[in-house]
């Protein structure tokens, strides 16, 4: 087709420029734009893997990845059979794109309707004048949603509003005793393993908890001056932590150099270290940083609530964590209150992915442990999710999971294992959420993923002509910015 259109087209012009102007002329002008014909015909009849081979060498005789790897893994979406694949093999850093596996394990071990609950509840007994001689609980059962604003049904407001009423109703008008946050069903180890110390102070590093509140993060307002110290104001913490002591040794940063601050800011600390810059002149309010004892927080802010009304509480607030370093039991709850369900898992795993939130993987994978009758650990999560794998004919060994979301850099999978996880998405029933979860990068379905010189995408692409396509790519230990433009031309290939 393509040879009778390019003898039609040179016929044609070669007359037409012949009776415009001298033959040595038209002549060159012809040859010129036989060349250009050429070469869009040659590139239009070049098959996808002959463009992904041209493409994938271009991207790695780039300057940015000399010392770098990247892998490639392209699938038949309606067979699974390998298009076109290097280093497919090789077990790399994945960051966010773990995503993908972390999702798909929790809708088929857990179901794209799955909730989690928790409970208000008390200890002791209410006399007649309304006074619990007791204890208040809030008591975690894992959802990573309590307080999110992203759902109308958890925002905070709708939550302690819930609380309230569950508490008038009951009579209390008094406690003599504590607000107990219950943190102990996933103990008290928050941070996973591999996680890094620059990282687990900042909202995205923000640990899991049993109870989880306000997606463990709260927000620090900045500003920078041009002052002889090149100081940077702490304006506000919002929401108020009176409980927490933030040192400040932030420098303002010349103008257009952005947001460069780290919180450091262990779990359970109550003191945060503000290190890095803050652009003069910089248009964003300021940072999120992680909530280093969700729990307390939870139980702080309830106590608070009930502060403005008049319900005092002359025992102040504790966790089930400091209860147990104390050498404290819990108390036997006599009374539940009101139980919250939080949105359907199916809800959970858009924002997951949509927003890439670290916080919901590591919850997600806690969860996949118990489900599978293990102690909800990181550790036995990870395990459950490679085990559910291996059993649909992975290898064990591509899959080093060492957290749900990817921010662990310790963390290895290799690109065909996260395509075969791909593909086989597509035949259950929960994959169209599974799909409307997964961002538009390039043009594609792809999830994205980044952490220190690593960037990957993985997802879905159907082309004009109804072709569809599984892709893998990332690269590690790059060198520079900007590569995921150059990522995009790999793929643009399918295109």
């Amino acid at each position: 087709m393509y040879g009778k259109l390019v003898k039609a087209i040179r016929t044609s012009l070669f007359s037409f420029i012949s009776k415009a102007i001298s033959m040595s002329t038209a002549k060159k002008l012809f040859l010129l734009f036989f060349l250009l014909i050429q070469q869009y015909v040659s590139a239009q009849s070049q098959n996808p893997v002959q463009k992904l081979e041209q493409a994938y060498n271009t991207l790695i005789a780039d300057p940015q990845a000399k010392y770098g790897i990247v892998a490639l893994c392209v699938l038949d979406a309606n067979t699974g059979k390998t298009i076109f694949g290097r280093n497919e093999n090789l077990g790399l850093a994945t960051a966010s794109t773990l995503k993908t596996i972390t999702s798909a394990t929790a809708f088929s071990i857990l179901g794209k309707d799955f909730q989690y609950q928790t409970t208000l509840a008390y200890s002791g007994n209410i006399t007649a004048d309304g006074t619990l001689k007791g204890d208040l609980l809030i008591i975690g059962g894992g959802d990573p949603t309590l307080g999110s604003w992203r759902y109308e049904s958890s925002k905070e407001a709708r939550i302690l509003d819930q609380w309230l009423k569950s508490i008038q109703a009951a009579g209390i008008k008094k406690i003599e005793g504590r607000i107990i946050g219950d943190d102990s069903l996933w103990g008290s180890q928050s941070t996973p393993d591999g996680w890094i110390w620059q990282d687990i102070g900042n909202y995205y590093g923000a640990g899991p908890s049993a109870l989880s509140w306000r997606e463990n993060q709260f927000d620090i307002h900045l500003k920078a001056s041009r002052s002889a110290e090149n100081e940077v104001s702490v304006l506000k913490v919002v929401p108020e932590m009176p409980y927490l002591k933030i040192v400040n040794e932030l420098k303002a940063g010349s103008e257009g150099t952005g947001d460069n601050v780290y919180a450091y800011l262990p779990p359970y600390s109550n003191t945060a270290y503000l290190r890095g810059t803050w652009a003069l002149g910089i248009s964003k309010s300021g940072v999120s940083a992680a909530l280093p004892d969700p729990a307390f927080d939870a139980a702080f802010r309830l106590q608070d609530t009930l502060k403005r009304i008049g319900i005092s509480t002359q025992s102040g607030v504790t966790t089930a964590r400091l209860l147990a370093v104390d050498q404290q039991a819990l108390p036997v709850v006599s009374q539940k209150l009101l139980t919250i369900s939080s949105p359907a898992l199916s809800e959970m795993v858009y924002w997951f992915n949509k927003k890439s939130i670290n916080l919901y993987g590591e919850h997600l994978l806690r969860t996949i442990a118990w489900k599978s009758g293990k102690l909800p650990t990181t550790k036995n999560g990870a395990q459950a999710e490679v085990n559910f794998w291996v059993g649909k004919g992975l290898d064990k060994g591509a899959l080093n999971i060492m957290d749900g979301s990817g921010l662990s850099p310790a963390t290895r999978v290799t690109a065909t294992a996260m395509a075969s996880v791909l593909f086989q998405s597509q035949k259950e029933e929960w994959f169209p959420d599974y799909l409307k979860s997964l961002p538009e990068n390039n043009g594609m379905k792809l999830k994205s993923g980044s952490i220190n010189d690593v960037s990957a995408y993985a997802g879905y692409y159907t082309d004009k002509s109804g072709n569809k396509y599984i892709i893998v790519i990332n690269i590690n230990n790059y060198s520079g910015s900007g590569i995921s433009r150059k990522l995009f031309k790999v793929l643009d290939a399918l295109k």
